[in-house]
């Protein structure tokens, strides 16, 4: 007797699984704004951020260092108007450091 669980594709896992679903949503709605933060920062450095957490109203920037972290902490007023104008309003964007 085959026991192994049957595979799907994601999608119909998703459209299964709401918990699935709304957490690929939230995926969705953080790499949009991040595309937004990428537009405000030099290439150099846009190339390297990566999307956080959308948790509460407030979403999570991580940058690849203290520097680049420091840079961006000036830009989070900006950053948030420019979010709303966009139609992804945020209450704050949090930076932070990535770890090695």
């Amino acid at each position: 007797m085959n026991t192994a669980p049957r595979s799907m594709p994601l999608r119909q896992a998703m459209d299964e699984a709401p918990t699935l679903a709304r957490l690929a949503a939230v995926a969705q709605q953080s790499q949009a704004r991040l595309q937004i933060a990428r537009g405000l920062v030099p290439p150099a450095l846009a190339a390297h951020l990566k999307a956080g957490a959308l948790e509460d109203g407030i979403w999570t920037l991580l940058a690849p260092g203290s520097a680049a972290a420091a840079k961006l902490r000036q830009l989070v007023p900006q950053l948030v108007l420019t979010l709303e104008h966009a139609g992804l309003p945020v209450q704050n964007v949090r930076v932070k450091v990535m770890r090695p």
